[in-house]
């Protein structure tokens, strides 16, 4: 069967995704070398900085002796191979692995580097889409090289510029070049290429894909569906037994390695978003303070975003997802524009605040829109009475 004009055009296509190999905690080992190779933690909202004994040397706090709400921001490979992950509550943490060593997050740092690695690929491949402080996108379509010497050529600019490491995943669209990225952590290359879809994506597990969370892989593994192969052979009209027609479609087309999206090479973004999808369903006042550690680092997350790409905004945004798979989302629009994660998080309450929380819930995520420049900001750091709401305070 011939391929349709657009899926000749996707094939056509050369896209990479970048991403740079545990970033923050990379970061902080460029600041501590004698960490590396450890389980090292990042995150906690009281987290400690390292002190200095008499003799010169660091000591630094252990995740088990944290105290208070909060959560994992990042962790080096390490500490991910004691089941440590981000978005994990510090206290699960600590009992997963009490003598890793904790340290603070430092966004400033961060988005310095951030700014670094993307300043260096620009230069070889300009046409970007910014998808957050460690992750980047790629069109590769038009540049003469072959896909290897240009993923060779982007991890050395981004190590002269940083000292750090980043794994890339070239295909022919944004799913795949995604999915690529991960195969070959740390520090790795994947060509996903024409025929290499059965061979090197069809035997992942379904939740490999960018947009099945761990509640949908359960659902889809009740139906005896665990890899995106078996996942593609299933008929569409099994899938919508058990989704929604849009998500249904979505599941099939994504299994296919099928995806449409262009780059979003826009200068100024329209808005800014985190969002999170839970390991577990969280109930609203028993895991009140993993909640609120989560908002605190989607808000924080959210805050560096708009720091890097130099807007604020007006507009706040939450979203949830129950455990019934229904999204609700509430807007709250601000006075003056804001930028800080306190200012975000105060908002972001409110807006929770509006929302009935009948259920268990699966995912949290906070957006800011209505940006403008910096110089629109006008009284930014102003907080107001009305704001001082906060559902998981």
């Amino acid at each position: 069967m011939p391929l349709r004009q657009n899926e000749v055009e996707a094939v056509r296509r050369r896209i990479a995704h970048l991403d740079m190999d545990a970033f923050y905690a990379s970061v902080e080992l460029l600041r501590y070398p004698e960490l590396k190779g450890l389980p090292v933690v990042i995150g906690g909202r009281s987290a400690a900085h390292p002190t200095l004994a008499s003799d010169g040397t660091r000591l630094y706090s252990r995740v088990g002796d944290y105290v208070g709400r909060g959560v994992v921001t990042t962790a080096t490979y390490e500490a991910r191979a004691l089941g440590i992950h981000s978005a994990m509550g510090m206290m699960k943490a600590a009992k997963l692995a009490p003598e890793a060593i904790l340290l603070p997050a430092d966004f400033t740092r961060y988005r310095e580097y951030s700014l670094r690695f993307k300043q260096a690929v620009a230069e070889i491949a300009p046409r970007m889409e910014d998808r957050g402080i460690d992750e980047i996108y790629l069109d590769l379509s038009d540049l003469p090289e072959d896909s290897l010497t240009l993923a060779t050529t982007l991890k050395q600019a981004v190590r002269e510029a940083t000292g750090l490491s980043c794994s890339i995943g070239i295909a022919a669209n944004k799913l795949l070049a995604k999915i690529a990225s991960d195969l070959d952590k740390p520090d790795g290359i994947t060509l996903i290429e024409e025929g290499d879809l059965q061979a090197r994506i069809w035997p992942l597990p379904v939740g490999r894909i960018n947009g099945i969370g761990p509640k949908a892989q359960q659902r889809l593994n009740g139906m005896g569906i665990h890899t995106i192969g078996e996942l593609a052979g299933t008929p569409l009209p099994r899938l919508r037994e058990q989704f929604s027609e849009r998500y249904a479609h979505w599941l099939h087309q994504a299994a296919h390695g099928r995806d449409e999206r262009p780059l979003v090479v826009e200068s100024t973004p329209k808005s800014v978003s985190r969002e999170t999808t839970f390991e577990r369903d969280l109930h609203v006042r028993r895991d009140r303070e993993t909640l609120a550690g989560i908002l605190d680092s989607l808000c924080q997350r959210v805050a560096g975003d708009l720091a890097r790409k130099g807007v604020v905004g007006r507009t706040i945004g939450v979203k949830v997802r129950f455990d019934d798979f229904r999204t609700v989302t509430r807007d709250v629009t601000l006075p003056w524009p804001v930028a800080d994660a306190a200012a975000i998080r105060l908002a972001a309450g409110r807006g929770l605040a509006r929302i009935p929380m009948q259920r268990r819930l699966r995912l949290l995520g906070v957006r800011v829109g209505a940006l403008v420049p910096p110089g629109e900001q006008g009284e930014a750091d102003k907080t107001s009475e009305a704001l001082q709401l906060d559902l998981f305070s």
